[in-house]
């Protein structure tokens, strides 16, 4: 087929790489443009996308809107059977959609309808979801509300967003491609009304950590927002990022250091984490931050919800 691929960050580089290596003709990779970046932001960064594309000879372009009757008719004068859709960060207007003769096609990294929107991988592990997976929906005007062409599932299990990244990401690349393969074989399945969620875009905010919740809850926050932005708290006015943590055995006041081992007190059991980062420092074991930065029993940690 002649594909038209739009995508912009790492999650989308294995689909465009199963595309080109399955025999498509990838006629065009449409990418955000680059952006600030290198020493002191000065440089502009192609994405990651731009420089898979560049790197296969394939012309990319990067828009910053596809609204324009210009942009339109150039994308509809590449005459592509399908464009394929992920991660790519702009809105497809109608004219768009309507232009490939097989239309446009996304990988979303999530079980549709549950977890439509912008951050389906963070949000799924937050809310303790036990399985997700990639769908292959037919794009319409409406967010993610497309119909249903493809999914597969995988279990969540102690992944962190970036290992369940990655993983989704080969999936919905083989996936896009057992699709392509044989479309009639793949007919639309409207999304089901019941169990729909939004996963509204992840605040940095957010990854302060709340010691009031229940430790599976705080366990989930450290791999939800590992590796970016990283679940954190604070500490005499520095901040530690959390990379990994384990649930264990012990109790008090939330947010309260009750051993000489970093055993954090939730609202119910505690965590201690196993792999940090400490604020201007490279990451490292727990043991060899106490060596070098003692944080004591009955020490309290800067939560969120504490000014």
């Amino acid at each position: 087929m002649r594909v038209i691929f739009m995508g912009t960050p790492d999650f989308a580089v294995p689909a465009l790489i199963a595309l080109a290596e399955a025999g498509h003709e990838v006629v065009a990779a449409y990418s955000q443009p680059p952006r600030p970046g290198g020493r002191r932001g000065k440089e502009l960064t192609p994405s990651p996308v731009q420089r898979e594309a560049e790197a296969r000879g394939i012309e990319v372009r990067h828009p910053v809107s596809l609204k324009s009757a210009e942009e339109q008719a150039a994308f509809a004068a590449l005459n592509a059977d399908v464009a394929v859709v992920a991660a790519y960060g702009l809105i497809l207007p109608q004219a768009v959609l309507d232009a490939p003769r097989h239309g446009c096609i996304n990988i979303h990294a999530s079980l549709l309808p549950r977890w439509r929107g912008a951050a389906p991988i963070h949000r799924a592990v937050l809310a303790g979801d036990a399985e997700t997976g990639v769908t292959i929906m037919q794009m319409e005007a409406g967010l993610d509300t497309g119909p249903m062409l493809a999914i597969e599932r995988t279990p969540i299990e102690r992944k962190t967003t970036g290992e369940l990244t990655q993983e989704l990401a080969e999936i919905g690349g083989r996936l896009a491609v057992q699709v392509l393969s044989d479309l009639a074989a793949y007919p639309p399945e409207i999304q089901p009304e019941d169990g729909v969620t939004y996963a509204k875009k992840i605040d940095k905010a957010e990854a302060l950590l709340d010691f009031s919740l229940p430790a599976p809850q705080v366990e989930r926050q450290v791999r939800g927002f590992a590796p970016v932005p990283g679940a954190f708290f604070e500490f005499e006015g520095e901040r530690y990022k959390v990379l990994f943590a384990e649930i264990v055995e012990g109790g008090g006041w939330p947010g309260s250091v009750i051993d000489d081992k970093l055993t954090i007190a939730c609202g119910q059991g505690a965590i201690r984490p196993t792999r940090i980062q400490r604020q201007g420092k490279p990451a490292m074991d727990l043991a060899e931050l106490l060596r070098g930065k003692p944080i004591p029993a009955g020490s309290s940690l800067k939560q969120h919800g504490q000014k």
